[in-house]
């Protein structure tokens, strides 16, 4: 599996849009600072995702979405690929039995996959608009995770990596 986080929240990216000749698009973007932040594990070969949304990125929440992982892929033994983040990292991290960590180099985000899930989310249901609330913020980032999970081939494609292609041989 690999695992990331990414920050949301009310401050609009202004991105360029099409829209014909002699035509200039308006744009509204906003200056506040509010964020929440989506958790993301993904198991590139199934196709499949779990995700939380959580209100900072820190090492208790780190807990909790690794408690959360390991529930809904009990069945597995977890081999998880993550950044250098320092809560990810932490001596006060609590790793579930099924979960071995592994750190991918530092700055190299190049070869983190879920932060192609970021970029889907924020360009296809983020760019251009205005939340007036964070609820409004959240429901965005909630139905946009929905649908991606829902998206088995969509989330592969973005997300199965080569270096993630891993051969088991069976020595008999």
């Amino acid at each position: 599996m690999v695992a990331d986080e990414g920050r949301f929240g009310r401050l609009g990216d202004v991105k360029a849009c099409w829209c014909p000749d002699g035509v200039r698009p308006t744009v509204a973007k906003q200056q506040v600072r509010q964020y929440t932040y989506a958790y993301a594990a993904v198991a590139p070969s199934l196709g499949k995702m779990t995700c939380l949304i959580l209100p900072f990125s820190n090492t208790k929440m780190m807990n909790l979405f690794l408690k959360q992982v390991s529930i809904e892929f009990s069945e597995y033994l977890i081999i998880m690929q993550l950044d250098r983040a320092g809560w990810h990292r932490s001596k006060s991290l609590k790793i579930p039995e099924n979960i071995r960590l592994i750190f991918q180099p530092s700055y190299s985000p190049e070869l983190m996959p879920v932060e192609h899930l970021w970029e889907y989310i924020r360009e296809n249901y983020f760019y251009n608009k205005i939340f007036n609330s964070m609820v409004q913020v959240i429901d965005t980032l909630e139905k946009a995770l929905l649908d991606l999970s829902k998206k088995t081939e969509l989330l592969q494609s973005m997300t199965y990596f080569p270096h993630l292609r891993v051969s088991f041989l069976n020595a008999t």
